[in-house]
């Protein structure tokens, strides 16, 4: 064989593994979506058309398959947290923070569970930029407040229980944009310190890592697995 024709070879090779990778991611986020990110790795690989070895060896575990399947949602969210702290109205920052994670939301079905998961063989990595996140939201929520323009009570419970409510609203209406946008307008009048007018009831003891989204995702594999059987 010519250098030539190795050449053209290995150009086909790498051709088809970036086609076997846009396969696998598009058709996780599909699978994920319909059954949450324990769906099992074997019901992607089938969806993606590639074989389960293929699967695993362009993603070794399930953390690396979910994170590469929503990497650019990840990206967003990451990118309007650091856009929120530098955002000189903390107000603005922190609802555009809201806005872009709801509007994820509504885009891509399987994000929700995917947004907050912490997998076991998460890295430290991975770790460390999660409680990061974690202590810059804390920050936009304390300037907010000191600004007079976040009341005063609310809790970091708050943002999850509002998260919680819209994934609810778009699993329900999935194409209901309006829907989704009037829910977020909603929540956030409902965070403005001008909205307070009396002692709220205990927040929960819920949050981010909390979230029940991919237990119940989980759940309703299960049954669905049930029916099929």
């Amino acid at each position: 064989m010519g250098e030539s024709s190795r050449i053209a070879g290995q150009d086909s090779l790498r051709a088809d593994a970036r086609r076997n990778r846009r396969r696998i991611l598009s058709a996780a986020r599909v699978v994920f979506a319909e059954h949450g990110i324990n769906a099992p790795m074997a019901t992607v690989a089938r969806r993606a058309g590639v074989g389960v070895a293929t699967l695993y060896r362009r993603f070794p575990t399930r953390d690396a398959l979910v994170r590469a399947a929503f990497a650019h949602q990840m990206d967003t969210c990451a990118r309007a947290l650091t856009e929120a702290l530098a955002d000189p109205d903390p107000w603005q920052g922190f609802q555009r923070l809201v806005e872009t994670v709801c509007e994820l939301q509504r885009e891509e079905r399987g994000f929700p569970a995917a947004f907050v998961a912490a997998f076991p063989d998460s890295t430290r990595e991975h770790a460390r930029a999660r409680e990061q996140a974690e202590q810059d939201f804390m920050t936009l929520v304390r300037r907010a407040q000191a600004a007079g323009v976040l009341r005063a009570d609310f809790h970091p419970s708050d943002l999850a229980v509002a998260l919680l409510s819209h994934c609810g609203l778009v699993t329900a209406l999935p194409d209901d944009r309006a829907a989704s946008r009037r829910l977020v307008a909603y929540l956030l009048q409902s965070f403005r310190a001008e909205a307070a007018h009396g002692a709220l009831p205990a927040p929960s003891a819920l949050s981010l890592r909390s979230l029940p989204l991919a237990a119940h995702d989980s759940q309703r594999q299960r049954s669905s697995g049930a029916r099929r059987t």
